[in-house]
Order: structure tokens, then sequence, then C-alpha cells
């Protein structure tokens, strides 16, 4: 095997070119008892954008933090530019050429992003250049990190990223956060970084985009690699039965009902011109009880603003809230859970306690009740948890902390810790955002599963196929307006995009 290292060109032999930059064989890696990664390979060569794929607890997120020196691993070898290397921490590993974008934003959240970049001695013009280049023109240098969206965090992440010009671009569920737009510039930045000799690792579980993409797909089940191949037409049904064992039939990707629920009567939850913020600006809707109701929108149309204003994180500047035709107004998000109405938001880190067990996360609402203060029924506490790990199928090996989970089951304990004391209506926002598809079907069938108990669901998602696989009715806001009812069963993807960018059913089908 021969590389090139002293040469920057990427004009090369062809036997160097075929060589790997990164070759990562029989990676291990235990977490006392978990055991993360028993036997993962990955192989990328020079210009290739490799597609990382497993079920969620497969071990993908693992063998990028090891590559990217996050963490240490127990076995196996990594051989970078045909050398074996062993990164003791993040800054190694970039000056190895290799620089990850994580899952969730590494920003620090309480520095602004001038701050940021100076701590991470990110070079200025070229952060900017790439800024420009994934759809944020004018970054807010000055505000606080915590205070911006997170799909604006992720690009910063990313031209961050860009701007240190790596060897191997490692990307984790990238676009999972990103409206379509968005996604499309990440898409173009990508498949450019490998068409001028750059190498991209690419984790999503968007086979659209992988298909789009991607050369090359390895397979993680497990802990270990279990496939490797090229993406040709009809690969996505083989990567499934890869990861999952068995292939999906068509009945089994589609949960929702064929009927709906009736939309008659009061509504439980009724929304009338609701304004919050600079973006939300006249929002009106009615949720019916036993009805899972979708929203679609693009980045900043006011989806945040009008999931904070029901859920209590936000004053509402105008407009009505009623649940089961009584006016509410809410100073806290005490309020609104006191009301019936409980928030699963976009970024799980927010709704978790880290350090804690899934019991304790699960436990939540029967300590946080200040009327059920006093002594706990913990033998009732505990059956009602047990029962929601149950029902979720949540994976509790390492249930001491639950940041050991898997992306998928720290998703499942935000829903469950609802679903153990009894829920009325779920707010949902982007539920599945980065989990695998065994999941992605767990929670459509938990959602219709509620529904048909009666519960009410209002269901955000960034994407569009979600919503007839869950949904009842579609709601699409544009520019802070409602601007399309639809029920999900008429609402296919092209219909759903033409009117998240401003379009009407109307004007799509005349």
């Amino acid at each position: 095997m021969t590389t090139e290292e002293g040469s920057t060109s990427i004009s090369m032999t062809d036997a160097a070119a075929d060589a790997p930059i990164l070759d990562a064989q029989g990676v291990s890696k235990r977490f006392g008892a978990v055991v993360a990664l028993r036997d993962a390979s990955l192989r990328v060569r020079r210009g290739e954008v490799v597609a990382l794929m497993g079920a969620n607890g497969a071990g993908k997120s693992t063998l990028v933090k090891i590559l990217t020196g996050a963490l240490r691993r127990d076995g196996g070898t990594l051989r970078i530019r045909g050398r074996d290397q062993s990164f003791g921490s993040p800054g190694a590993a970039r000056r190895g050429g290799l620089v990850p974008v994580y899952q969730e934003p590494s920003l620090i959240p309480d520095l602004d992003l001038d701050e940021n970049l100076r701590l991470g001695g990110t070079p200025r013009e070229p952060f900017h250049h790439w800024v420009r280049e994934l759809g944020i023109p004018d970054p807010p240098m000055d505000d606080p990190i915590r205070h911006l969206p997170l799909a604006t965090l992720r690009i910063l992440d990313l031209a961050r990223a860009l701007a240190s010009e790596p060897d191997v671009l490692l990307l984790d569920e990238m676009t999972a956060a990103l409206p379509t737009d968005l996604v499309e510039r990440v898409l173009k930045v990508v498949r450019e970084q490998a068409d001028a000799g750059r190498s991209v690792i690419y984790i999503s579980h968007r086979f659209a985009e992988i298909s789009q993409l991607c050369d090359r797909a390895t397979v993680l089940r497990d802990g270990a690699t279990v496939g490797d191949l090229p993406i040709e037409p009809g690969v996505e049904e083989k990567i499934v039965t890869l990861m999952l064992g068995a292939a999906l039939s068509p009945a089994q990707a589609r949960a929702r009902e064929a009927t709906g629920p009736a939309t008659t009567g009061t509504p439980r939850l009724r929304v009338r011109g609701l304004a919050a913020g600079t973006k939300l600006a006249d929002v009106s809707f009615d949720l019916h009880k036993g009805e899972v109701l979708g929203v679609v929108a693009l980045e900043g149309q006011g989806q945040d603003e009008l999931f904070d204003a029901l859920a209590g994180f936000r004053r509402p500047g105008g407009g009505t809230i009623e649940i089961d035709g009584q006016p509410q107004s809410f100073r806290h998000p005490a309020d609104a859970i006191a009301a019936g109405l409980t928030l699963v938001p976009g970024d799980r880190a927010e709704a978790l306690l880290s350090s804690r067990s899934v019991r304790e996360n699960i436990a939540v609402p029967y300590v946080a009740r200040p009327r059920h203060w006093g002594p706990i029924a913990m033998r009732r506490e505990g059956a009602q948890v047990a029962q929601a790990i149950e029902r979720l199928q949540i994976d509790t090996r390492a249930q001491g902390e639950v940041r050991r989970l898997s992306g998928g089951n720290q998703q499942k304990v935000t829903i469950a810790r609802w679903i153990a004391g009894g829920v009325q209506t779920l707010l949902l926002f982007d539920p599945t955002r980065g989990i695998d598809v065994r999941t992605k079907r767990q929670i459509y069938a938990l959602v219709r599963d509620l529904a048909a108990q009666g519960a009410s669901v209002l269901f955000y998602t960034s994407e569009l196929g979600e919503i007839q696989a869950a949904c009842d009715r579609v709601v699409v806001i544009f520019n802070g307006r409602v601007v399309d009812v639809l029920d999900a069963q008429d609402a296919d993807e092209p219909m759903l995009m033409r009117a998240a960018y401003g379009l009407t059913a109307r004007e799509v089908r005349a």
C-alpha cells in the first residue's frame, strides 16, 4: 500500500487513489457492561462519500467519536494515509485531517459565535465564506449560542469544520434538523468537497440523500460491520435487510389507520390568530380528540414559536388558545402541563437529565407536581414506569445513565415520561430527528395508538414523508401563517413542498 503524504496535490497514481485515506479495522468499545462496538470496520478513499448506516444503537456515533479522538478504542486498528494512528483528542484528530460535525452542536451555549470561533481557533475568512455558501449570509456574531435555532447551529458547526479544510469530513445526521432548502445547500457543498478530492463519512437515515450523494454504504448492526455496498438502484432494500435483518413491507412502513377521527364538536385544542415573537404572525387551527395533526414548515417560518407558545415557554403576542372550549393563558410551562399540554422538544438533550437513570427520567412528572408533593407511591410509580418502558421497547441495558442510551432510545424516554402519567395532548417537535427506520416505525405506531385511545397529538416534522405515515391532517405554515390544511392521505411530498414555499393547494391544483 502506498500513499503520497508529501504532496498536497489531488493528482496521484491510480494505485494511490485506490488506497484508503482512512482504514479502521476490528474496532471495539465497551461502556461497562454495554458493548457499543465489537467488530467495526470502515474504509474511505480520497474523493469518496461513504454512508455509515445502521439502526440506532448499532454503533455509528461511537465509531465516529473514536475516529475523531473523542473516545479511545478498546481494540482494533486505525490507519490514516497508510500509517497507524491513535488520536488522543479531537484536536489531535483535527490536526491529522479528520474533522467531525456531531449530531448535537458542539458550540458552547453561553458564549457568542465570535467567542466560539476564537476559542476553537477557526479562521474567520474561510468560516464566513462557508456560512454564505450554506445559506446564512449574516450569522449573529454577538448573540449567545443558546438563543439560536438548532438548524442555524448545525450550519455554523459545518461551516466551522469546512473552514479547517479537512481531508476527511465526518457528518453525523447533518441534515436531520434542517429544512429542505438548507438540506440542498449542504448536499451541494458535500458533493463539491468530494469532487475536489476530499473524503466524507456521511451518517443519515434518509435514503434519498444516500442515493443522491454517496458512493458506497457501510452498514453496522449490533456494533459490527455487516456489509459494504455500492450505491446503485435498489440498494435501499439491501441496506434495510442488513440493518434490521428483514425487509420493510409497505404495510409496516405506513402505520396510520385508513380512517381518521371525527373532526366535529368542541376541539381538544383550538388556536386562533396566534402570534409570537417576530416570526409567528397569525396561526389558527383545531386539534380534535383522537387526532394526529401534522405541521409542515421550512426553517424559520414560526413553527418553533408556535410550539414554545403552546408549551408555555413563550408568551403569545396575540391570539387565543382554548382547551376543551376553555380559554387558556400560560405564564410558565407548568401551566401548560397542568392544562394537559406536554411538549417533547426537538433537542432531546433539553428534556433529559443526562446523568440520571431511565427510571428517574420517566418518573419526573411524579415529583414535579406541587399538589402531589409528599411521599411518593413507589410501587405505583415503578409499575407505570415499567409499563412505559415496555410499551416503547426502550433498551435499558445502560439505564444507570440515560446519556449512555442511543439517540433513538433517549427520544423514547422523553415520550415515555408523559405516557407513564397519562397524556391528553402531546406536542411532538420533530420527534424522529436522527433516529433509525425501526425506531421511527415504533414512534409512528405509538402515536397512532395514543390517538386511538383518545389522546391528541400535534406533530411537527422536517421529513415530509412522515405526514402520511403518522398523521390524519396537516397544516402548512409559511411566513408565520397557515397557508394550507390538507387531509394527510392527499398530502404527497410535492404538494407539501409547494405549499411550504407559500403556494396554496388551490394554486398547486390549478
